[in-house]
């Protein structure tokens, strides 16, 4: 029992201090920008922010869970729109990248895997900012930096850099502790029971993947890639689950952006039901990458 306890524990550390520069260096970009650029620059930043989910898409695929908990920031921030969000959660590739290259799986196939993704991201990402500041739009209010930074009580007047570590201090510790708490349910459940509910279900199939590929934690990415490399399951109940795997991106949403508990479920149900979706049309499809 006390290996067990050790193990979660350093497994929870390992995967939390990886996202300790991704945070860092986005709370250093935000507090800068909030003690060096006056509104109209921010202003600047949320217009570009319209060609947003391409840039968006294009760097999620790097296989960093860090890149969605840095969106999830500025996004809380208001310096990202909601569809830039989006893409970024949806072409985050996470742990698949260096498990298919570790597993020796084709560069053609792992390109084509990547680039499905991106462009799904790209446009559900457009899509999102289409229905947002269009049909939704009076239900917008983006905040400047500094209400998110009086909502965490985090002293910005004391300079750039303590800010910035004491935001990435805060995030950590509720990160490691979430993340502890999955290792033990995912270690209690293993891997057998997941392939089990998987196995030769058409449609419930992307259901089920969808809905594990929601654990915030990389673990979740790693067991959809491995059951799809032992051919447990197929590509749509495969890439349904990795689109809608975002590493710590959706755990990190849901605490910088308490306030806005219907906006948050909002985003989590679109990227969702966006990843089951394709999921199932590349199944129709007898797409196989």
């Amino acid at each position: 029992m006390l290996d067990f306890f050790v193990d979660i524990f350093i497994e929870a550390g390992t995967d939390t201090l990886k996202l300790v520069p991704f945070l860092f260096l986005t709370y250093v970009l935000m507090e800068w920008l909030e003690h060096r650029t006056g509104s109209r620059t921010q202003a600047a930043i949320r217009r570009a922010g319209k060609a947003g989910p391409l840039l968006g898409g294009v760097i999620g695929v790097f296989p960093q869970c860090g890149f969605s908990a840095a969106a999830s920031n500025l996004y809380s921030g208001g310096l990202i729109t909601a569809g830039t969000l989006v893409a970024v959660f949806l072409s985050t590739s996470d742990e698949m990248l260096p498990i298919f290259i570790s597993e020796a799986v084709p560069a053609g196939t792992i390109l084509r895997i990547l680039a499905t993704k991106v462009v799904i991201g790209v446009i559900c990402g457009f899509a999102l900012d289409f229905l947002y500041h269009g049909i939704l739009r009076r239900q917008i209010r983006y905040r400047n930096i500094h209400t998110m930074c009086e909502s965490e009580h985090c002293k910005c007047e004391e300079g750039i850099f303590p800010s910035a570590l004491r935001h990435t201090l805060q995030i950590t510790v509720f990160i490691f502790l979430i993340t502890l708490l999955l290792e033990a349910v995912l270690e209690g459940l293993g891997e057998e029971a997941l392939s089990g509910l998987l196995l030769d279900q058409p449609v419930i199939g992307e259901l089920i993947a969808g809905l594990i590929g929601l654990v915030p934690n990389c673990a979740s990415s790693v067991v959809i890639t491995q059951l799809y490399l032992e051919q447990v399951i197929g590509a749509g109940p495969m890439m349904a689950g990795l689109l809608i795997n975002a590493g710590v991106g959706i755990l990190v949403l849901c605490r910088m952006n308490r306030r806005r508990v219907k906006q948050n479920l909002g985003i989590i149900s679109y990227v969702y039901l966006a990843g089951v979706a394709w999921g199932i049309l590349i199944d129709l499809l007898h797409i196989t990458f």
